[in-house]
């Protein structure tokens, strides 16, 4: 028993039909949506129960103040907690000398206005660092699809000119690949050397003034692989 099997398509098109393959390209830049915040509160007792007491009040006095933004925050969220001992320097035995205790948080703000006010205040507060901001696209920001949009026009485009100046014109689309769109900082990503980051541990009774932040213009890359058949070129 036999089959016929089809013959396999040319990969490269005919000289009837010739193929045309080109890749389309897309940078395009766009303000900030969101800006992220860490917040690290420390505590120091002697004691375990006073470590974490002073531990408990000042987490606290963080999420309420960051809180009282409403709906300028979108996120908020605790992250890693620790009570470690320190152990003594000098004496033959294991002799505590005081504990440490630190919770980490972090903050989505989309009011940039709130968050140079409520970084100086989180500044402000007792035992207390700020680092960020770092500023970031939403994943389903309208963003990335303009860029693909554009590198699809982009790639008909110099797919034309390639038919046009051999005398032909595009017939059909036989492909669209894409190769992936995404910001040139991953949202929720660490710092990088692009990024401003501020870090700060003061203890205080003034409120200081607001930080004026400026956001950082977030760049979008687009990139699709096209093929085309066109018309028999005027050779």
């Amino acid at each position: 028993m036999t089959t016929d099997t089809p013959p396999n398509a040319a990969p490269y098109g005919t000289p009837e039909t010739p193929r045309v393959a080109v890749r389309g390209e897309a940078r395009l830049e766009f303000d900030p949506e969101i800006a992220r915040i860490g917040v690290a509160v420390s505590a120091r007792g002697t004691d375990r129960r006073t470590a974490l007491e002073d531990l408990t009040r000042r987490n606290s006095a963080v999420l309420d103040l960051i809180k009282s933004y409403g709906e300028s925050v979108e996120k908020l969220e605790t992250g890693a907690f620790s009570i470690s001992p320190e152990l003594g320097r000098h004496g033959r035995g294991e002799r505590i000398r005081a504990y440490h205790g630190r919770v980490h948080i972090t903050a989505e703000l989309s009011d940039f206005t709130a968050l140079g006010e409520l970084t100086t205040r989180l500044a402000d507060l007792e035992l207390t660092r700020v680092d960020g901001p770092w500023w970031s696209l939403r994943p389903d920001s309208p963003a990335h699809g303009e860029a693909r949009r554009q590198a699809v026009r982009e790639a008909v485009q110099r797919a034309r000119e390639y038919a046009e100046a051999l005398g032909a014109q595009l017939s059909a689309l036989v492909e669209l690949a894409d190769l992936g769109a995404e910001n040139a900082v991953p949202y929720g990503a660490p710092p990088t050397p692009g990024m401003r980051m501020a870090a700060y541990s003061a203890e205080g009774t003034e409120m200081a003034p607001a930080l004026d932040l400026e956001p950082q213009r977030q760049t979008v890359y687009a990139q699709v692989n096209a093929r085309f058949t066109m018309t028999p070129p005027q050779l």
